[in-house]
């Protein structure tokens, strides 16, 4: 099956880009063993110069990973990370997906 790749921005309140880096060195393994299982492969935050924008790539190969968001660890995630980024009512991240215009193998 051939990899889904997928780009989105993300963003952070003002002033919290530190620790928002500090925060994902320290990221939990169960976290990062729950993305891979779901298909989750390749992903990349990038934060813009702006100090408040992040740029995600990641590239999914399975289907049912929309059932992330029912996770407990997700859950969790998003709740330790809503105060310091834009977030819906549930915690989770803000995101505005991006289309893919080019791409170079």
């Amino acid at each position: 099956m051939k990899k889904k790749k997928i780009a989105f921005k993300m963003f952070l309140k003002k002033g919290n880009a530190e620790e928002y880096f500090r925060r994902h060195a320290e990221i939990w393994p169960a976290l990062k063993s729950l993305l891979s299982y779901h298909g989750i492969s390749n992903y990349s935050i990038f934060l813009d110069d702006d100090g408040e924008t992040l740029f995600a790539y990641q590239e999914v190969d399975r289907v049912g990973s929309q059932e992330l968001a029912l996770q407990k660890i997700v859950q969790q995630w998003w709740a330790y990370m809503a105060d310091i980024m834009l977030c819906n009512p549930d915690n989770s991240p803000i995101t505005v997906p991006l289309s893919k215009i080019f791409y170079m193998e």
